[in-house]
């Protein structure tokens, strides 16, 4: 076998590869000795047919199976002869081959940029943290309080207001024709939730006990049902009863309805919640600082098949956002050309970090477990209630799906691993200032936007929606 390096310009590499007529002449041979073993015709004793005659037979069929046998064989000798790690699946060209003829075919591949992590000790992060005030866990009991707050029936002839609840009976029709779904018996409807379609809960207000009115509503042009978007409805009510919100009372009789012993039990509860909450953001907004950190540190070349298909997937999720806006490219604050080249940069940081964290792993042998796994698998499945067996089944025979929900979990394994060796500094905010700018767009820069493998869950149930 012959190998000439014809390409070497930054990551990427190309080789010329030719393998002689003796070499793949021998490989025909083996493989006909191997089929004459056990081969089967007419006129010859299993295992005797003459291998001048298999060739004739078989000829065509085992020199594809040799070629494609020779070509394996050789690039994997050349990857490690010249010790490539290719970033991407390397591309394999036959120039020419033909019975009793040299193979000769080039590779062309990216492979993995050579790089030093720094010196993670060396690495200053200040932590923004929030105190919880008492006063904010009152205004978070109480407003917990409202959700289980208790109705009682109007006064006589009283007119119905925000907040309200009102028991009714609808009927909906577009050009008098009544369409599924929009009829209903006894149902309360709290005025002001926003629950129903848009302007609905408005033409409610002062209505009393007994009234019967038309509501008149279109429904928004991105609705579910595509049958009934855009179109205007007439719905037909009846108001069976106007109930009135009693006054919410936070004691312990909440905290039990709740399962919690008295108040003070339900109100460490909340501040448990509390403070798990703010820690995420606070450990958010640091995965950040770090990251940035990282990205400034760091400058080496990354493959450009995996920048392409990284911003491939960042400017999809861009036009997927636009259009659920009813919004095109046109509508940016900038052209198309210098959006592209922003998100191009963001790709470009992505893969780099991508690279840096994934080469820290490998170095201190961290690993995803089976039980990570699991859990990550349950939360997704709690997702779609009643079809769970079949998200995990989906992830269980799907091996890229799986390793998309494992690739988060091993990212914060690293980032954890780093934050260890880094100088961390606390600083307390407010809860305004603990929560601000954490907006979309350093989400995508982060690599933190649409979850994969939520994305893959949803696929996986994409013909049988959730009950």
């Amino acid at each position: 076998m012959q190998v000439s390096e014809t390409l070497s310009e930054g990551l990427r590499r190309e080789y010329k590869v030719v393998v002689e007529a003796a070499d793949m002449e021998a490989k025909v041979t083996d493989r006909l000795t191997d089929i004459a073993k056990e081969a089967r015709m007419p006129g010859f004793r299993p295992g005797k047919v003459p291998v001048k005659i298999l060739r004739r037979t078989y000829g065509r069929q085992i020199l594809g199976e040799v070629l494609e046998q020779a070509v394996n064989e050789a690039t994997t000798e050349t990857l490690a002869k010249h010790e490539l790690k290719p970033a991407m699946q390397p591309k394999i060209e036959v120039v020419s081959f033909d019975e009793g003829a040299d193979l000769e075919y080039t590779i062309q591949l990216e492979v993995m940029p050579e790089f030093e992590p720094m010196d993670f000790a060396s690495l200053s992060l200040e932590r923004v943290v929030a105190a919880i005030s008492d006063a904010e866990i009152d205004e978070r009991v109480k407003s917990l309080a409202q959700q289980f707050k208790e109705f009682a029936e109007a006064a006589e002839g009283q007119a119905a207001r925000d907040g309200d609840t009102v028991v009714i009976d609808f009927k909906g029709s577009i050009d008098g024709e009544l369409f599924d779904g929009g009829s209903s018996e006894e149902h309360s409807l709290e005025l002001g939730s926003n629950t129903f379609i848009p302007g609905f809960e408005e033409q409610l207000v002062g209505v009393k006990k007994g009234d019967e009115i038309s509501v008149t509503v279109r429904f928004p042009d991105e609705y579910q049902a595509e049958n009934l978007a855009g179109k205007e409805a007439e719905f037909a009510v009846t108001v069976r009863e106007v109930k009135v919100p009693l006054p919410v009372v936070v004691d312990d009789t909440l905290a039990e309805k709740l399962g919690l012993e008295n108040l003070d039990a339900l109100k460490g509860a909340v501040r448990d919640q509390s403070e798990k909450e703010y820690a995420e953001v606070s450990r958010a907004r640091l995965k950040r600082l770090l990251l940035d950190a990282l990205a400034e540190n760091h400058d080496f070349e990354v493959p450009p098949t995996l920048v392409d298909g990284e911003f491939e997937q960042i400017w999809g999720q861009v036009e997927s956002d636009l259009k659920r806006q009813d919004k095109t490219v046109a509508n940016l604050d900038k052209s198309e050309e210098e959006a592209r080249a922003e998100y191009r940069d963001i790709a470009v940081r992505r893969v780099r970090l991508g690279l840096l964290l994934s080469q820290v792993g490998n170095d201190n042998n961290l690993t995803v477990t089976q039980d990570e796994v699991n859990r990550a698998m349950a939360a997704q499945a709690q997702r779609f209630p009643g079809q769970e067996q079949q998200i995990f089944e989906f992830y269980q025979s799907n091996p890229e799906m799986r390793a998309q929900l494992e690739a988060p979990i091993m990212e914060d394994k690293v980032v954890d691993f780093i934050l260890e060796m880094a100088q961390i500094s606390d600083r307390e905010v407010s809860v305004e200032e603990l929560v601000r700018n954490l907006d979309e767009e350093d989400l995508i820069e982060d690599g933190a936007g649409e979850d994969g493998a939520e994305a893959a869950a949803d696929a996986a149930l994409a013909d049988k929606p959730a009950d």
